[in-house]
């Protein structure tokens, strides 16, 4: 991705943190914002003392594949009913990812095909300076979880829930039949 200039909100945050840095002894301090910014998701250049297997992969997300049209036509309508609920929210990372982890392995030794796992309303969270959110942890971590878990490979979709299931708050995961 190549890179783009600044917009001035982002000149105005950088100026805030600029005049926050106490410079080291004997150090001058450049405090002028760069003219561009190179977006963190390219893909940095690698120092040459490190070889290609030591570069961090990007973490693999939870699948999305296209159902076919009766599921996404349930899905859309709301008439999708969960064979079982599990709620999230309100619990740390940790508790909130062994639960996860337990209801998957259950769901999947008792041939359940919809789960509906409630991960609370991302709120809108206050900014810090360097973009930093405070809220929905469970939300932005569970994408991760998922593609991580041992049961990954039973997992056929991840979808947000319909309103009337939680909405943005939740999500569905569809289960792959037992064959």
């Amino acid at each position: 991705m190549p890179p783009r200039r600044l917009s001035p909100e982002e000149r105005e945050i950088w100026a805030r943190l600029a005049r926050s840095v106490t410079p080291l002894p004997g150090r001058a301090v450049d405090l002028a914002p760069p003219e561009v910014f190179t977006p963190i998701d390219s893909k940095p250049a690698r120092p040459a003392a490190l070889p290609p297997s030591a570069e961090r992969q990007p973490p693999r997300r939870a699948p999305t594949p296209v159902l076919d049209t009766s599921w996404e036509r349930r899905i859309t309508n709301g008439t999708l009913a969960p064979d079982v609920t599990i709620d999230l929210h309100g619990h740390t990372l940790d508790a909130a990812h062994q639960r996860l982890n337990h209801a998957l392995g259950h769901s999947i030794a008792r041939g359940h095909r919809v789960m509906l796992v409630v991960t609370g309303n991302p709120r809108p969270a206050h900014v810090g300076p360097l973009g930093h959110k405070t809220r929905g942890a469970i939300r932005a971590e569970i994408g991760d979880w998922l593609a991580l878990s041992g049961h990954a490979d039973a997992i056929a979709s991840v979808r947000t829930a319909h309103p009337r299931h939680g909405g943005k708050g939740a999500l569905y995961i569809i289960l792959r039949k037992r064959g």
